[in-house]
């Protein structure tokens, strides 16, 4: 038990998403029933076709629609569909930004008094300003000896713009006399252009790809770059950004969709294009005194996101279904 919440955990066999989706369709209603929930919450744009109790769904962003060439074709379809059944069949829809709300209502005509906004929030104790021992330690690990970095954390998707960010640090950092090196942490995902782009950086330039990084050591990678940079073609919410901008680390990221929600004026923004980030970063980079104030802001920013308001949005949705 956590409070007054008992878990319940779902077959191991559910860990493949065929496996799960079935199960979503069959088991899950049922152990609903055997339970006697009243509300069935589904986290992740599907949901059952036949319940029992009232649905509700996160549908975590709008980008299978406003930003469809960065995605395959399979996955385009399967979740274009998922979203409109559920826009469709859920008595409320829950979103991570108001960006991604008045997307659904403007594409696809959702009914905008059954969809509540509940931001993300940040882990203050997993996410925070690191200390000079937590720094040292991931650039030792890293093998970055005394020179800066900057810092992306995330997947590898086409969405994320990293070919774009590769090109532009390059670009931004080629005639320093000692380049900050670029470290992308994270997994690999499946963007072809990677390659292409990191096999066009010049020799004397660093480019590291550690894959995963420990949960442990998050902060101190944060913590310890120049800049963290972001230059998304668009989120949902945004939870790379702010994650940096708790370890007190200043970012560099795109006002596309709902990144200025979360970033505000704590954050420097760019554009997706490669020379615009040169540009910017090249400017970032050369002042010191803006990467303090901005560390400074979005530290202090990172504090009004918590999953406690979160938590506090869900429950209400819930409550306010279970008694219609």
């Amino acid at each position: 038990m956590l409070g007054d919440a008992e878990v319940i955990a779902g077959p191991a066999a559910v860990a493949h998403r065929p496996a799960r989706l079935a199960w979503e369709q069959t088991g899950l209603p049922l152990l609903a029933q055997q339970v006697g929930a009243k509300v069935l919450h589904s986290p992740f744009y599907t949901c059952p076709l036949r319940a029992g109790c009232p649905v509700t769904v996160t549908v975590h962003d709008a980008t299978f629609f406003t930003e469809p060439e960065h995605y395959d074709n399979t996955k385009r379809t399967f979740f274009r569909s998922a979203i409109k059944t559920s826009l469709r069949r859920a008595a409320r829809v829950i979103v991570p930004s108001k960006a991604t709300r008045d997307e659904l209502i403007r594409l696809l005509d959702a009914d905008p008094t059954r969809i509540d906004v509940a931001y993300h929030g940040v882990d203050q104790a997993a996410f925070h300003a690191p200390t000079d021992e937590e720094k040292a330690r991931v650039r030792a690990r890293l093998g970055l000896g005394d020179s800066g970095y900057v810092a992306f954390l995330g997947a590898k998707e086409p969405r994320k713009n990293v070919p774009n960010l590769i090109r532009g640090w390059a670009r931004a950092v080629a005639d320093w006399p000692h380049p900050p090196a670029l470290v992308l942490a994270g997994g690999q995902g499946h963007d072809d252009e990677i390659d292409r782009a990191v096999a066009e950086v010049p020799s004397h330039l660093r480019l590291l790809r550690p894959g995963y990084l420990r949960y442990a050591d998050l902060p101190g990678f944060l913590g310890g770059a120049l800049v963290a940079c972001y230059p998304s073609f668009g989120e949902g919410f945004g939870l790379p950004i702010l994650e940096a901008m708790a370890c007190a680390t200043p970012v560099l990221t795109t006002p596309r969709l709902s990144l200025p929600e979360v970033g505000g004026d704590a954050v420097a923004y760019t554009t997706e294009d490669a020379d615009r980030i040169a540009a910017d970063l090249a400017d970032l980079l050369h002042d010191e005194q803006r990467r303090i104030t901005l560390a400074k802001a979005g530290f202090d920013r990172a504090k009004e996101f918590t999953w406690a308001s979160s938590a506090e949005v869900h429950v209400t949705t819930w409550k306010r279904v279970a008694s219609s």
